[in-house]
């Protein structure tokens, strides 16, 4: 018996307290990290599991935005994750596109091995992309760290979109074919804003992986801690002999806002899109 069946028999009252419960449960963690932003390094550990703080300490953000720079490693993971999300979509709506519209030769070989992917670990390609980048002169920049995290895969992206261009109707493609559409024109034009359940869901499940991305960020910024982003930024927390535990919960505060924020407005369209890939 599931858990679903199990609510359904319940009251309702008691249906409710149980996923109240559970909800408090599952979001604990990140009341306790924006409680522990507003409190002293010495409370972060004497409190426990208190939410409450003696005394707001407002300063804790100050010293993060400040003294870390933590505003330009913002806008870097800004610029970074904008432009990622970008390549990701069109290039994954278009490969998505092809695969599920179009017949060709090496098809079924090309998505085995899109599918195969998954299974390589990311660590494996970290050398032969951090040798090409540097001989290409990208290492240590921003463009470099984009075209690292927009060249991967992305075979869940891939796969969404082809489950949702294979459920339209071949018919619809057809008519534009007939009006004198080219494939960019249907692409562009016809198929890619019908897909804006789809691309809202790619656009939130990358623009997550790139905003809490660390390893390759932290391989493209050794040697300039400008460039870096907000999960790398985070080392300016830790000291030989102690950690700022507070000024990093504020700056975990910080970077965590923009992500709940796009989640909130895109939420709609995030459910449509994985209910409609899996259901195509």
């Amino acid at each position: 018996m599931n858990a679903a069946r199990v609510l359904r028999r319940l009251p309702w009252w008691l249906a409710a307290a149980a996923l109240a419960i559970g909800c408090l449960i599952w979001i604990y963690p990140f009341l306790w990290m924006v409680s522990a932003s507003f409190k002293t390094s010495a409370e972060v550990f004497t409190k426990g599991l208190d939410l409450l703080p003696d005394a707001p300490e407002w300063a804790n953000y100050e010293r993060a935005w400040v003294e870390a720079e933590f505003g330009k490693y913002l806008l870097n993971t800004v610029i970074v994750t904008v432009c990622t999300v970008v390549v990701v979509v069109v290039r994954c709506a278009m490969t998505g596109y092809v695969l599920a519209r179009h017949e060709f030769r090496g098809r079924k070989i090309i998505m085995g091995v899109l599918v195969a992917t998954l299974f390589v670990p990311a660590g494996y390609t970290i050398i032969p992309l951090v040798d090409l980048s540097q001989k290409l002169g990208l290492l240590n920049s921003l463009t470099g760290i984009v075209l690292a995290m927009s060249g991967a895969a992305n075979v869940a992206a891939i796969l969404l979109y082809f489950g949702y261009f294979r459920g339209i109707p071949k018919e619809l493609t057809e008519a534009a074919l007939i009006d004198g559409a080219g494939f960019a024109t249907i692409f562009f034009r016809v198929m890619l804003p019908l897909a804006r359940p789809v691309t809202a869901t790619v656009t939130v499940l990358t623009f997550l992986s790139t905003w809490n991305a660390f390893f390759l960020p932290l391989v493209f910024t050794f040697s300039r801690p400008d460039l870096r982003t907000v999960s790398v930024g985070m080392l300016a927390f830790v000291g030989e002999n102690a950690t700022d535990w507070s000024g990093m919960a504020a700056a975990a505060t910080i970077s965590l806002l923009p992500v709940v924020v796009l989640f909130i407005v895109l939420q709609r369209y995030f459910i449509e899109g994985i209910a409609g890939a899996v259901k195509s």
